[in-house]
This record gives C-alpha cells, structure tokens and sequence, in this order.
C-alpha cells in the first residue's frame, strides 16, 4: 500500500485570534446590587408573611432559590455532591444555613418591624466570635476583638430600648430573629470543621445544601400549616423574588464576589445590609423608628467590624455566607 504525498511547502500557521474577554459588571456595581438584594430581602419576608404562614414563605424561598442553582450547575456543567456521609453532613449544614434561621427570621417578623429584623442580623460577627472562641482552637482573641463583642452587644440592648424594660419591642420576635442570626454562624463553624476540603465547587455543595432545606421544610410545612385558601399576588410575587434574588442569583453573585476581590472586601457587604433594611422599612412600609434603631445599628456595625479585626482572609471564606 502507497500513499502520495504532495511536496512539502512551509506555510506560516496563523496565529490563534485572542479570547474575547467576557464582559462583567464592575465588581462595586455587583457588590451594590448585592447589599440591596440582602438588604430588601427583610422587606420581602415582611410583605410575604402578610398573606402566607412562615414556613410557607420559607419553602416558597427554597423552591425558587434551589431552582437558580439547578439552573446554574446545568449551565456550568457541574453535579451535585456524592456520597451518603457527605449527604448527611450538607443536611445539617442546610438546617444551620437555611432551613432553621430561614423560619426564624420569618416568624419573627410576624410581630416585629423588617428594619429590626435587618438589624438583629448583623449581629452574625458577634455570635461568630463568641461560638468561635469556644469551638475553634486556631481562633484565638485579641483585646481589639474581644471589645467589638462587648461593643457589639451593647449596640444591641441600645436598639432595644433595654433601660427601657424594652418598651414597645416584641421580645419573642426580636429573641427569634437574634437566635436566627446565631444560627449562621453555628452552621459555619460545622462546616468548617466536617466539610471543608471536599473538592467539590462551592455552587455544587450551595446546590445540594439548598436542595436539602427545601426537602426538610416540604417536610415539615404541611404539619404546621394548611393550604393557602387564595393566592394573593402582591406576596405570592415578594417570596418568589426572595427566592430567586436573595436565596439564588446573590449566592451566585456573592462567590463571582469572593473570587475576584477576595472574602475580606466581599464580607463587607454585611454592614451595609441593616442600613437598607431599616430604610427600605420606614420608607416602604412606613415603620416607625425611634432614635435608637439607628444608633445601636451604628454601633452593632461598629462592634462587628471590630470582631473581624486581624482575622485571615483564608478563614473568612467559611464565614462569607447566605444572608437573610
């Protein structure tokens, strides 16, 4: 068998065209973007629990949250996790990080403004650092540290008015919202401990742990509450877009943050979210406000700041989570 091969003439290969950058938003445009989602996510939750019970807005949140990331992995060309251990380990991170402060804040502004609710969240950092100082033998305090959380919870008995006896202050839903708040950082520090290094990418382990929240409260929903007996728009249309924009497109948003500029700038989006809370709250909703919402946000900002002083941000990615 022969072959003819044409004589051999040196030709120049052309040069490979240079990849068309892709175009992205300035990273302060997204971190705004993502400060207003997180922001007026307390305000959804307040219009969606005027028609719909808690656990109801909650599932409904999940429902469209989980189909975002579903979206986002069919598009990336991802999977979700395997293995039934680490299964089992996302169930109890997706009840820390989701399902469990998701319901409290929920129920919690059944009886209190959405602004205070805002507020009560930002008091993440401080339970952080105290649950830390326990739990996390690397974390050591400093004197700097240790003040922003006296700082910080000073800055909360301000809010609430406490020489006051807590005067015109629901203190079951104000106590709701705070144990929601603690809930985030039980549930960073679990996984920190059992789930870091998995190898799996962060939207395949988001993924799975917001698809197991929505199983735990398909759940537990229909034992606490009955069928809606009508679908009103207006809140049907807020927990959609609770779901879809604050539980999906910011976790989205929130790791494209991470990755270009780092945790330390992209945690920072945490002090801006009680400021737009409290306001979208009075402005929107026409709650009130007294004189010292805004002045122990200020200093619940100022104590949390302070609690984050000198801390790696290597292991602030843990910390970097979902907001309310």
């Amino acid at each position: 068998m022969s072959t003819v091969t044409a004589p051999r003439t040196r030709t120049r290969t052309p040069a490979p065209a240079p990849a068309r950058p892709r175009v992205r938003l300035d990273w302060r445009l997204r971190f705004g973007a993502l400060s207003l989602i997180w922001g007026f996510s307390f305000l959804l939750i307040k219009v969606g629990t005027e028609r719909y019970a808690p656990f109801q807005v909650t599932l409904g949140r999940l429902v469209c949250g989980t189909a975002v990331l579903m979206a986002a992995l069919a598009v990336k060309r991802q999977r979700l996790p395997r293995g039934a251990r680490l299964w089992g380990r996302m169930a109890i991170a997706a009840f820390f990080l989701n399902a469990l402060p998701f319901s409290l804040f929920a129920y919690s502004e059944l009886t209190i403004p959405s602004a205070l609710a805002g507020i009560c969240n930002a008091t993440s950092p401080l339970w952080g650092m105290a649950l830390s100082l326990v739990a996390l033998s690397e974390d050591r305090p400093t004197r700097v540290r240790v003040a922003g959380l006296g700082l910080g919870f000073l800055g909360v008995l301000t809010v609430l008015g406490a020489w006051q006896g807590f005067h015109g202050i629901d203190t079951t839903g104000t106590a709701l919202a705070l144990l929601a708040s603690l809930s985030y950082p039980v549930g960073w520090i679990y996984v920190r401990r059992t789930l870091a290094g998995t190898g799996y990418s962060h939207l395949s382990m988001t993924g799975g742990q917001l698809l197991l929240a929505t199983v735990q409260l398909a759940l537990v929903t229909p034992l606490f509450t009955g069928p809606p007996d009508r679908f009103t728009l207006g809140p049907l249309l807020a927990v959609a877009a609770l779901g879809v924009l604050g539980t999906g497109l910011a976790v989205l948003v929130q790791y494209g943050l991470v990755a270009e500029v780092g945790p330390t700038t992209a945690q920072m989006v945490t002090y801006f979210i009680p400021v737009i809370a409290t306001a979208a709250g009075v402005a929107i909703l026409g709650e009130p406000l007294r004189w010292t919402t805004p002045v122990g946000a200020l200093v619940i900002l100022a104590g949390a700041a302070l609690t984050q002083a000198g801390r790696k941000g290597a292991r602030q990615v843990g910390a970097f989570r979902r907001r309310a």
